[in-house]
């Protein structure tokens, strides 16, 4: 079994572990309920929960599944089958930040305006669009592949959850006892396991079409079967928890909209902190595999004769299970033990993610690099539920996609700033390292003084 192989089966153990923890921790917590509150929830609100919960995250699975078949191959499609130069591949991927960037308003005021279910089909078809893109290796064709790509992205993150928070509050599902917060968690390790099952699946299919492009393929499958299921089983809604006529939309003026992101402090650092951090997230996804590449020629160089080609799928699956991990944690942490506040957690993810990322620049090391950049996807894993939830209590839902939509543009433009400066070699990679290192740093801080002492 050779490495790579070997942190899988440790990380999958792991996670293997923290889930039979969480069972126990379930079962005793349940125990405890049946004494004290036998009657709490009634068997309607418990089965409407169900219901609720089968309905989109089967849904969000596929959704979710079609995106990280994608990942371990985007890059290695773009520079070694198609055999584009990085400042070329810089270029796409810039393509389709700048694509998110402009199309995130509008695609939340699509959302609030026409339906957040209308969004999340539109997303489907855009996205398999992209995906279809990938058949045509003409350079025209892959960068209008990228701008659906981009408008993919934003209709994602601004449609899907909206439409989840908005039916959790219109169903009042916190009367079956399905907290907010155990939601989110449930959907970061489901997310976690997508991933998984999708990079070591998107290796398979390489291997046996011998194409770079047959993961492209696979998601956009998936995307068809989503927008079958969404079409028939999902209920429209415009946000507000339902408390306004679904005729009249979201009738709160753009200028409001962008004042209230602008004028609450909390809203303002948590738009800081997705810029921030998830923004290195996506630095990350674009550097990681030269990162590990050069790790690795460097052990070939000092006498490793063993520095054959990286098993993309497989360390894909690696950092997803460290992404599970990392969910895992959360519910143990934060949903089951309580033992910290969501904010709180933040300030020390973001503390902890600079510390592994400035751990890749000083350290040339191939093994070091990879349990680096696992314990940065851990911290993913741990600040999706949590930021999630914040913004779940803090924006309203008659603009929750317009909000989110806002809240990446700045997001999008970062990381088109550090594409567009893009060089080949090490010294630009590590250079970008370093400065995402240091912002997520002073986002700790400043998360720590404006949001902490206002959110539990």
């Amino acid at each position: 079994m050779d490495f790579y192989a070997s942190a899988f089966v440790l990380l999958i153990s792991a996670c293997g572990l923290l889930t039979w923890r969480q069972y126990r921790t379930s079962e005793e917590t349940t125990e405890q309920k049946s004494l004290t509150q036998q009657d709490a929830y009634s068997p309607s609100q418990k089965a409407e929960a169900q219901r609720f919960s089968k309905l989109f995250l089967t849904v969000y699975c596929l959704v979710m599944a079609s995106d990280w078949l994608q990942g371990p191959y985007v890059y290695s499609l773009y520079k070694d089958q198609f055999e584009l130069q990085e400042t070329v591949v810089a270029a796409l991927f810039t393509t389709g930040f700048v694509s998110a960037g402009i199309s995130g308003y509008y695609a939340g005021h699509f959302a609030d305006k026409f339906g957040r279910k209308t969004a999340c089909l539109l997303f489907c078809v855009t996205y398999a669009t992209s995906c279809f893109s990938t058949l045509i290796p003409s350079l025209p064709v892959l960068f209008i592949g990228r701008v659906f790509g981009g408008v993919s992205t934003s209709l994602m993150y601004s449609a899907v959850e909206s439409w989840m928070v908005t039916e959790y509050h219109k169903r009042q599902l916190e009367k079956s006892g399905t907290s907010l917060s155990s939601m989110f968690g449930i959907m970061t390790t489901l997310n976690s396991v997508m991933a998984i099952l999708s990079g070591i699946f998107s290796e398979w299919l390489v291997r046996i079409t011998s194409t770079r492009r047959s993961p492209f393929m696979a998601s956009a499958a998936l995307l068809i079967i989503s927008f079958m299921i969404i079409s028939r089983t999902w209920t429209e809604n415009y946000g507000d928890s339902g408390n306004v006529s679904e005729t009249s939309n979201s009738t709160v003026p753009a200028k409001n909209v962008i004042k209230m992101v602008f004028t609450d402090q909390r809203i303002l650092t948590l738009g800081l902190a997705s810029c921030f951090f998830e923004g290195s997230m996506y630095l990350f996804v674009f550097f990681w595999t030269p990162a590990l590449k050069a790790a690795r020629s460097q052990a070939s160089t000092n006498g490793d004769h063993h520095a054959a080609g990286l098993p993309l799928g497989m360390i894909f699956a690696c950092f997803m299970a460290s992404v599970m991990l990392g969910s895992l944690l959360f519910n143990l942490l934060v949903s089951k033990y309580r033992i910290i506040s969501h904010s709180r957690l933040l300030t020390i993810i973001f503390a902890t993610a600079s510390s592994s990322l400035l751990v890749t620049v000083v350290v040339k090391d191939e093994t070091l690099t990879f349990w680096s950049f696992c314990i940065f996807e851990a911290c993913v894993g741990m600040y999706w539920p949590s930021v999630g939830y914040l913004k779940g209590r803090v924006i309203d839902d008659s603009v929750r996609a317009r909000v989110y939509g806002l809240m990446r543009i700045p997001l999008n433009v970062f990381v088109v700033v550090a594409l567009s400066l893009i060089q080949e070699g090490e010294a630009y990679r590590n250079q970008v390292f370093m400065t995402c290192s240091g912002l997520l740093v002073v986002v700790s801080g400043i998360f720590h003084y404006a949001v902490t002492e206002s959110v539990s």
